[in-house]
């Protein structure tokens, strides 16, 4: 596993201090953001059904990692717009944020072009991506930064599911397994900091209009997101020769039955939509420790 360092490591070569929570921020104290420049999916024996030889599986999470570059450069873009309208230390794990980001992107994008190498078509996926982020051109940056904490919340919630239960991963290819890990602790790390902004930038908002936009475009587009990525696995899996009536159900029964991602991770999706939601008030910092040690020899706790 590459060194890992904070952002202050990174541009000055020590760690000054953790960064520590705002006032009325949810973020726990002392929590930091690690930027952890990893590389992975560099080789060319990956099997095309890398996900525990299952093209339904490897479907679902080829689609997802499809839409993730263009999604990130959009997070990163939106969240550029208040590195200088947000308290120091705010800013610092802003600018922490930004790069696990770009090197989320840059790690999608390897793993995308393998993709590409095992003869699948993933072109109309970035263009759905673009499409959807083109209705937000023009529109005002709070907007932005709603669609930014939506599709960060879901992330987190799928990266908890992935991490908490080795069973997901535990048959995919190891090098693959290990960027979605990779991938998911820093999901989790950096949770908080978007909508710490989002808290900061509407600050002078009432607190119904905060949760009702909130609301409006967190349920607009979980709905549409999860909805494109099924129709771009189903797109996948007919470039492996499997019929609409099958795909439907297969990837149904994987999502909502067995292993059931999507049915275990509902209620923290829906949380977002609750009075005085943050995503700290679900602590799950264990996980990005587990990611950290041994795997295989790691257990977490009952809840």
């Amino acid at each position: 596993m590459a060194e890992h360092k904070t952002v202050d490591q990174v541009e000055a070569g020590e760690l000054e201090r953790p960064v520590t929570a705002r006032k009325g921020a949810g973020t726990p104290e002392e929590h930091l953001l690690i930027v952890r420049d990893d590389r992975h999916c560099r080789v060319d024996d990956i099997p095309r059904w890398w996900m525990n030889n299952d093209p339904v599986a490897t479907a679902w999470y080829n689609s997802v990692s499809a839409s993730l570059p263009r999604g990130e450069a959009f997070f990163v873009e939106t969240m550029r717009y208040f590195k200088d309208h947000v308290p120091p230390r705010m800013a610092q794990e802003l600018r922490s944020f930004i790069r696990q980001e770009v090197n989320h992107s840059r790690e999608h994008i390897a793993f995308n072009r393998m993709a590409q190498d095992h003869g699948y078509d993933i072109e109309s996926i970035d263009k759905g991506i673009r499409e959807m982020l083109a209705l937000t051109e023009g529109r005002d940056i709070e907007l932005n930064l709603a669609v930014t904490i939506t599709l960060e919340h879901f992330a987190a919630c799928i990266s908890h599911e992935l991490l908490s239960d080795p069973r997901y991963l535990e048959k995919a290819d190891p090098r693959v397994a290990e960027m979605w890990r990779w991938h998911s602790a820093e999901e989790i790390e950096h949770k908080g900091i978007t909508y710490d902004v989002w808290t900061h930038a509407t600050r002078d908002w009432t607190a119904w209009r905060r949760w009702k936009v909130k609301a409006l475009i967190g349920g607009l587009i979980t709905l549409k997101y999860f909805k494109n990525r099924r129709k771009d696995a189903y797109h996948l899996m007919a470039q492996d020769g499997i019929g609409p009536v099958r795909a439907r159900w297969e990837l149904f029964r994987h999502l909502w039955i067995e292993p059931g991602m999507m049915r275990k991770m509902l209620p923290a999706v829906l949380s977002q939509f609750l009075p005085g939601f943050h995503p700290w008030k679900h602590d799950n910092r264990k996980l990005i420790g587990l990611y950290e040690s041994p795997y295989s020899d790691a257990v977490m706790p009952a809840e």
